[in-house]
């Protein structure tokens, strides 16, 4: 039987000057899911979320989302997503309602309604009066409160999420971990990249990890402790990837800082 909705990554491979740094990936996710998709710096997250968005291309495998290759219609495809990446340029010289009415036109949202929806927004936000601010006086997390409001602006069926707590204080990261866990009860495909284990492991119904490229793991949080004896999803990152001495590291790094004269 045919499960419609769900978006599958099929053998997705990236290389760059022979290296891979996306390593014959296979994963599916499904409506109402939250994909916690985790690794090291390096480790290839980011490269595949930017090749499920169409921002670069795959050197080989498949990406699937009804059964349908999206590259058989790609920007059809990319109406359907929303994407908050790690790292974005604003156009700082724009008011806070600028760039959200730009994001909005861009995806072709009805202007009475596109200015009711920002509107609506940022004031949950506390943005009301500093939206008609440019985007340079804003601080971090007012801009990531921008950022994330354009991901979510159009009702999109895939959102994908890759450090969406960064700058944000405590009460903004409360709701919009709220916001996310409505989202994926209403059917959304939730794919949530971070650093932050903590938030993951309480947020997230399925998590991935990624080292060198390759898939490691592919389970529920609740699986992976019971199967690995673990009590948390940091000591379980901590034993499949990093595999380090951290008191012996930072040992070694204060006495460095310490050094007086040349050894």
């Amino acid at each position: 039987m045919i499960i419609y909705k769900m978006l599958e990554i099929k053998n997705l491979t990236k290389k760059y000057n022979n290296i891979r740094v996306v390593d014959d990936v296979s994963f599916i996710v499904r409506p109402g899911e939250i994909l916690g998709y985790l690794g090291p710096n390096g480790a290839g997250k980011s490269t595949t979320i930017k090749i499920i968005t169409g921002i670069i291309k795959q050197s080989s495998g498949k990406i699937l989302y009804n059964n349908i290759d999206i590259n058989k219609n790609i920007i059809e495809f990319k109406k359907k997503i929303g994407y908050l990446p790690e790292q974005s340029e604003l156009y700082t010289h724009l008011t806070g309602l600028e760039y959200l009415q730009l994001t909005g036109r861009l995806r072709l949202i009805e202007e009475k309604l596109l200015n009711q929806k920002i509107e609506a927004i940022l004031e949950q936000f506390d943005m009301n009066i500093n939206m008609h601010l440019p985007i340079s006086s804003y601080s971090k997390g007012m801009k990531q409160k921008i950022l994330i409001t354009a991901a979510i602006l159009h009702n999109p069926d895939i959102i994908l999420f890759d450090e969406p707590l960064s700058g944000l204080d405590v009460s903004t990261t409360s709701i919009i971990k709220n916001i996310i866990t409505k989202l994926s009860s209403m059917g959304k495909i939730i794919i949530y990249s971070s650093h932050i284990l903590e938030v993951v492991e309480k947020l997230c119904t399925r998590v991935i990890i990624l080292n060198k490229g390759k898939l490691i793991v592919d389970n529920s949080v609740n699986e992976l402790k019971n199967t690995m004896n673990l009590p948390s999803l940091d000591t379980i990152f901590e034993q499949l990837v990093e595999n380090k001495d951290v008191s012996l590291i930072s040992d070694r790094i204060v006495k460095i800082t310490s050094l007086e004269s040349i050894v």
